[in-house]
């Protein structure tokens, strides 16, 4: 089993990266293998609902992380998407890149569990937690839940490590998202399959 772990801040090695390392150490200690990838700093575009991804399953934009993304979450079984805090809402490079993979690249995402972390100086954390949620809520990803809020706090790495019942919060997204990881693979041995839900019908409020 494998988790990918997407860090939505600029900086390679800052707090929310600290975070993500922390749930990916208790992931390998519990056998599951984990590849954190980095947004890094260069522009990510925004998706401008052209609808060209449902002809071709990739985004139209091919020149920053988004479509290689989406093809590495088709062999992955679970996620963690890392979001720094400004100005009291999520990166929007995080956010850019979420909307274009979701569109384009739902069905190697649905069903899949996966845990959203937010990373703060100090405030903006639990707004930011609900946005970036909104997309697995429409995805139909289990959502994994941990003993406290999904969040750190610190204005540097070595001040994340300093949050003890932030970094114990990590740890315990790493366990629970392990548990309900080998949760699922042992229902998929027992012939338990994923829902087959229903899609199609759309309700517009203006008529």
């Amino acid at each position: 089993m494998k988790v990918l772990l997407f860090n939505g801040s600029p900086r390679a090695n800052g707090c929310t990266f600290t975070a993500l390392s922390e749930i990916a150490r208790v992931l390998n200690e519990q056998g599951i293998e984990t590849e954190i990838l980095q947004i890094g700093n260069k522009p990510v575009q925004d998706c401008i609902g052209c609808g060209g991804c449902a002809k071709t399953g990739k985004c139209v934009f091919s020149d920053d992380c988004a479509n290689a993304w989406i093809e590495k979450a088709a062999h992955a079984d679970g996620f963690v998407f890392g979001t720094p805090v400004y100005y009291a809402h999520p990166s929007g490079r995080i956010l850019s890149a979420m909307d274009r993979m979701f569109y384009a690249g739902r069905e190697n995402f649905r069903h899949k569990p996966a845990a959203v972390i937010a990373s703060a100086r100090r405030a903006g954390t639990t707004a930011s937690l609900e946005v970036v949620s909104k997309h697995l809520g429409i995805s139909e990803m289990p959502v994994i839940s941990s003993s406290y809020w999904n969040m750190v706090h610190g204005n540097s790495p070595e001040e994340v490590k300093k949050d003890l019942e932030g970094m114990q919060t990590m740890r315990n997204i790493g366990l629970n998202l392990a548990w309900i990881l080998k949760c699922i693979d042992a229902g998929r041995q027992a012939g338990i399959e994923t829902p087959q839900t229903e899609h199609g019908a759309r309700t517009n409020f203006i008529r």
